[in-house]
């Protein structure tokens, strides 16, 4: 804590540091004379307010946290939102997965042509889900509609060509 200068008392001009508050019997020291230490116990008189400034009132409480509003659609929850209103990116992710795993199977067949049907399926109700603000990952959802269509056509060009050759060979007379 911090005091103002007060005013010099031994005629010399300029200020002195008071840290008892201009209390009756505080002088400041003469030149050349050894400072005193205070006493240690109980003060001879009275102490009186310091400065005549009041006390200022107590401030009340601060209460309960605001509440954060709901997030806007499309957009993660703020932090500190409750933990029962994750959002549900699930069908966003499978059809990510398994529109990815339909590409790279599109070769076997069956098993590519179903992989890719299913990430169509699930990537198109992860952007319907996404749009309504109940998920996060449109991106991903769009990304599995995307690659799914990508494998089943590749399917298709596959069975065609798959097809043509093995009717090119039974005619040919040779097997493949």
């Amino acid at each position: 804590m911090t005091y103002p200068p007060t005013p010099d008392q031994s005629g010399q001009g300029g200020f002195q540091y008071d840290p008892y508050g201009s209390q009756p019997g505080s002088q400041p020291p003469h030149p050349g004379a050894a400072p005193q230490q205070p006493g240690y116990g109980q003060p001879s008189q009275p102490q009186q307010p310091g400065y005549g400034q009041p006390v200022p009132p107590v401030a009340p409480g601060y209460g309960a946290a605001p509440q954060l509003p709901p997030p806007a659609p499309g957009y993660p929850p703020p932090y500190g939102m409750p933990v029962g209103a994750q959002p549900k990116n699930g069908f966003g992710v499978t059809g990510m997965v398994t529109g990815i795993i339909g590409l790279v199977l599109a070769w076997c067949g069956i098993v590519g042509i179903v992989l890719a049907i299913l990430g169509i399926i699930f990537g198109g109700l992860g952007i319907a889900r996404a749009n309504r603000g109940e998920a996060t990952n449109k991106g991903m959802a769009i990304t599995g509609v995307v690659l799914g269509c990508i494998a089943l056509g590749l399917d298709i060009l596959l069975w065609v060509w798959w097809g043509v050759a093995g009717m090119s060979a039974f005619n040919a007379g040779t097997t493949v």
